[in-house]
């Protein structure tokens, strides 16, 4: 099959990078066959750099403006169902690619038509382009161990835990579009909202393999403006020993499972409903012991003395170290006052 690459890609207010993240994709060595530009609504100059770059590209642009602003998720969304290629890659506007990105993502696509997605590492610049001493990979987290589970088949489980696909660096084959879409925008996991680059990584490696590429493809740069990022890692300083958590520490610190609960069960309710035409059985008895599990530690009794049975059933199946922290979470559940949760409250259910 023949390889038809679109490249998705979302503005809004970024005139002040955006002509770079442009003209990188204009260089690239295998040149994208259209690139598809929606824009939120920008009241400075991002449309007429997007049409200028459109009216003089030796490849087809297609430009959609909304009429109102739908926020980043949603018009991803939006540019994602536009592409008419049967590869998809996702593109911000204030980064710089590697002129080989498209043709390194395609080697991988045209070698093995199993694979449902690839993501590289990048470069984490400033706003200038000045390099910092970070990759992508090392401010989000994807290490040695997750590599290696990633390389077994297990990139849904480290995804589960938290999202290690930086959108910028990833595409995926177009199918996907009928299992990820539409994607939800309600999702909370470990405290952070979770985006389209989250969502698409975890429907494709929930029913596909997954290739990752340690070449720094892209340059990832960070600046004030940005709706995400990684601002707050950069000023915080990444080697100074993190004090570990005492168990103290984690019994004061109250429980929180319906975000959880809402996170995997919608999850769980996408991959089924697709379950006929995507692979996903695998995924599907994945998270059907950690929603049990969950589901049980949000429902243990007010009475401290009657959740006993319930925390040694969970103990004893090995689904406290399995799905949570070990005894660390047995003993939060013991001591800690639990809020008032019924099985009728949302992202509680039998």
């Amino acid at each position: 099959m023949t390889l038809q690459i679109s490249v998705a890609m979302c503005t809004y207010n970024g005139a002040a990078f955006l002509q770079a993240q442009l003209d990188s994709i204009a260089r690239q060595t295998r040149p994208p066959d259209e690139l598809v530009i929606c824009d939120d609504g920008s009241t400075d100059s991002t449309k007429q750099i997007v049409d200028e770059f459109a009216r003089r590209s030796s490849f087809p642009v297609r430009v959609a403006q909304n009429d109102r602003n739908l926020g980043s998720t949603r018009n991803f969304e939006q540019a994602v169902n536009l592409c008419s290629g049967n590869i998809i890659t996702l593109s911000d506007q204030d980064d710089v690619w590697s002129v080989e990105k498209l043709k390194r993502l395609e080697g991988v696509f045209a070698s093995r038509p199993e694979v449902g997605m690839v993501f590289s590492n990048g470069v984490v610049v400033e706003d200038t382009l000045a390099p910092t001493p970070w990759t992508i990979w090392q401010l989000i987290r994807f290490d040695d161990r997750q590599q290696r589970l990633f390389t077994a088949g297990e990139g849904f489980d480290v995804l589960l835990d938290h999202n290690v696909v930086t959108g910028a660096t990833m595409a995926f084959r177009s199918h996907f579009r009928k299992l990820a879409i539409p994607i939800p925008t309600d999702l909370i996991h470990d405290g952070w909202r979770v985006i389209h680059d989250g969502w698409l990584a975890l429907m494709i490696a929930a029913t596909a393999p997954v290739v990752f590429l340690p070449e720094l493809l892209i340059q990832y740069r960070q600046h004030e403006a940005q709706q995400l990022g990684f601002r707050s890692i950069l000023e915080a300083d990444l080697d100074e020993p993190k004090m570990k958590t005492t168990l103290m520490g984690a019994v004061r610190r109250r429980n929180s499972f319906i975000d959880e609960l809402h996170y995997l069960e919608t999850i769980y309710d996408r991959l089924s409903l697709h379950a006929a035409t995507f692979p996903c059985a695998r995924a599907l008895t994945r998270l059907e012991p950690q929603i049990t599990h969950l589901r049980r530690r949000a429902l243990l009794p007010q009475s401290k003395m009657r959740r006993i049975p319930g925390i040694m059933k969970e103990i004893v199946s090995l689904r406290y170290y399995r799905y949570s922290n070990g005894t660390r979470s047995a003993a939060k559940d013991l001591f800690q006052v639990i809020d008032k949760i019924s099985d009728q409250s949302p992202g509680i259910r039998k």
